[in-house]
């Protein structure tokens, strides 16, 4: 679910794939919930990469951090 772009992980689906995002992160050992309440994308299900803590966003979708942890 997400591309490498050089040494980054990014989302390949964009910022309104609410279902991808949920599967990427039910996948994922280093899913986090941001602990911002404001910082929060998707309010009726936690476990999404839109609400990870480890999510940077770009203009077309996110960076997964997750590697900069290994």
């Amino acid at each position: 679910m997400f591309d490498k772009n050089g040494e980054e992980l990014v989302f390949k689906y964009g910022k309104k794939e609410y279902q991808k995002a949920l599967e990427a992160a039910a996948l994922c050992d280093f899913f986090e919930l941001d602990k911002d309440e404001d910082e929060l994308i998707v309010s009726t299900q936690d476990a999404s990469c839109y609400n990870c803590l480890f999510r940077r966003w770009s203009a077309q979708s996110f960076t997964c951090m997750k590697k900069a942890l290994i």
